[in-house]
């Protein structure tokens, strides 16, 4: 938990056996720690740098533990300092780099990127500095970067990354399919199958997308898209591929399975029908007898559920779901 600050596990350790103790002799600490007493030294000296312990002044040997409100604090204060500057460096970068490329020359919109570990690297990089929305299709015969690399998927889902990840059916025969789709389906991530994929692809907040190209040579490469037309042919293929996929859902034995079984119920269609006839929220709510909350929630749940952003997205969708159907026009009376 400290390594934030920059401390090993041997550190951290020994500065929480500290804490606990109070004060300890050197000898006492390194027993506790298991270490060799050089070890534990070495690990003294380097809280004592960082002001979270002291040689005591009356007894040579014996160490104290600094408050952890008071040291901690001073470094936690100067860890957001250094970040906030960080940050301010990284928005005049950024404003810098788009007044230059406000108008890129083509062979700027796509950055090849060779070799195993650059390409890995470049595929974390997408989904860190994801802010918004990372989307994927994941193939059953990834080669230089796992399909769903979970530490890199929970560091950005913490921050309020939403996935929605597309993989084919082969992925779940793999040696670790499940125990990863489980860990996915666990952050809330929405998750697809299909029988195949037409490429592996990640596109993060519509902003950059990442495509491995063809192994003709001994090492493995990939192409970075920026915003372009092409782009935005990688984000429409994404779509279709999304909308023609089936969700995968986790039962109550935590086992994997597809469907629309949470599909919209006899409620969901009537409000669907209501709202699609022009009534709003509030008039629906009031027709059916609920809430103006439970109908915007089941709204709100039928849209996450189609993977769409607008309602009118979704009202397209209901008809091509067959949720609900248009009515014939009443004949007129003869």
């Amino acid at each position: 938990m400290l390594s934030a600050i920059g401390l090993d596990e041997i550190q951290e350790s020994a500065y929480r056996t500290l804490v606990g103790l109070g004060a300890a002799e050197v000898s006492d600490l390194a027993h506790r720690l298991t270490l060799p007493e050089e070890e534990a030294v070495l690990a003294l000296r380097r809280l004592e740098r960082h002001g979270l312990a002291a040689q005591s002044s009356a007894r040579p040997g014996r160490w104290v533990a600094a408050p952890p409100a008071v040291a901690l604090g001073a470094l936690l204060r100067q860890q957001r300092h250094e970040l906030e500057q960080a940050e301010l460096a990284a928005a005049l970068l950024t404003e810098e780099y788009r007044a230059e490329a406000a108008e890129p020359a083509v062979h700027d919109l796509v950055e090849v990127v060779t070799g195993a570990a650059a390409v890995a690297h470049r595929f974390l990089q997408l989904q860190l500095g994801a802010t918004k929305e990372v989307c994927a299709l994941v193939t059953g015969n990834p080669t230089t970067v796992r399909g769903m690399d979970n530490d890199a998927e929970e560091r950005a889902s913490n921050r309020g990354v939403r996935y929605r990840v597309v993989i084919e059916r082969d992925v779940l025969s793999g040696p670790s399919g499940i125990t990863e789709l489980r860990a996915a389906l666990g952050r809330r991530e929405q998750v697809r199958v299909i029988d195949r994929v037409p490429t592996k692809l990640v596109v993060a907040d519509g902003a950059l997308a990442m495509v491995p190209l063809t192994r003709r040579a001994s090492e493995p490469s990939a192409v970075v898209v920026h915003a372009s037309g092409l782009l935005e042919s990688l984000t429409g293929l994404f779509d279709r591929v999304w909308r023609e996929a089936l969700p995968l859902h986790l039962d109550t034995d935590g086992i994997p399975y597809e469907g629309r079984s949470d599909g919209p119920d006899a409620t969901d269609l009537e409000i669907l029908s209501l709202l699609l006839a022009g009534l709003t929220d509030a008039s629906v709510a009031k027709q059916l007898e609920l809430g103006l909350r439970t109908v915007q929630r089941r709204v709100k749940r039928l849209m996450e559920l189609t993977g769409v952003f607008t309602r009118l997205q979704l009202g397209w969708h209901a008809y091509e779901l067959g949720w609900v159907a248009r009515k014939d026009r009443l004949a007129p009376e003869r």
